[in-house]
């Protein structure tokens, strides 16, 4: 990444990976404001912000379906996050985020005990925030919905919708039924979103072209260009590291 903008990412303890992908900070220590473009990653993200002009701010981020608009982080923000899986929705969050696709929405200032304070030491947030997320973690998850998303993630969501419904004696309508109404998106629109989100891997180390997942190279261009705003190529330049996702995995 450029200087001055600093980027760290640790995954979970493993009694958490049903539910958490990652932890992560981004600090711009810059001197000037970043100006940013959100890829989407299948992920949905609660973290905490504050900037010299900014006042400390709790954030849940649903998922996004398309780039996000450009965004700008200021001099010296700072975003501790917690990017979380879609089972911790129902589980962790308890709640439905149908209603913030491709958006976000504030939360208290409390929100699971998190204070301006814990932006001081990132590690000391992962500790706090795995010490909260075990305590609230179910006695029992529903082994449909736990095997399904199993197998979502390992194959970056390119299990056909039949054979998850086979795998998992669930049935294709109830699956989808269950996706629009919690999270806001059919299956078949997420599991597009993952082969995106695997692509990049490839797309960082300069590979433009399909390596799986997609019919051609034509169908490659389309995808990439559906969820980033702009084709293979010119997501690999990424000027001025505008899309974070990217530059995070090309400095990892």
């Amino acid at each position: 990444m450029e200087d001055g903008l600093h980027y760290a990412l640790v995954k979970p303890d493993k009694a958490l990976t049903d539910f958490v992908d990652s932890f992560w900070y981004l600090h711009n220590e810059s001197g000037k404001i970043k100006e940013t473009v959100g890829l989407p990653d299948g992920r949905v993200d609660l973290f905490l912000f504050k900037s010299s002009v900014d006042d400390f701010r709790v954030i849940l981020l649903g998922l996004g379906t398309l780039p996000h608009e450009e965004a700008s982080i200021p001099i010296d923000g700072q975003i501790f996050c917690i990017s979380l899986k879609l089972l911790a929705v129902e589980y962790l969050l308890k709640d439905g985020i149908a209603d913030i696709i491709n958006t976000g929405k504030f939360l208290s200032k409390d929100f699971w005990g998190f204070c301006e304070q814990d932006l001081v030491d990132f590690d000391q947030f992962v500790v706090k925030s795995e010490r909260k997320i075990k305590s609230l973690l179910p006695v029992a998850v529903d082994e449909r919905k736990r095997r399904l998303f199993e197998l979502i993630y390992e194959s970056n969501g390119t299990v056909s919708i039949a054979e998850l419904s086979e795998r998992v004696f669930w049935s294709s309508r109830q699956i989808n039924r269950y996706f629009n109404q919690r999270f806001g998106l059919s299956l078949k629109s997420y599991c597009s979103i993952l082969r995106f989100r695997s692509s990049l891997d490839h797309i960082a180390q300069g590979k433009l072209f399909p390596e799986e997942h997609f019919f051609d190279q034509t169908h490659f261009i389309k995808e990439i260009k559906k969820f980033s705003g702009v084709v293979p190529k010119e997501l690999l330049k990424n000027k001025n590291d505008r899309f974070i996702l990217l530059s995070s995995l090309t400095s990892s």
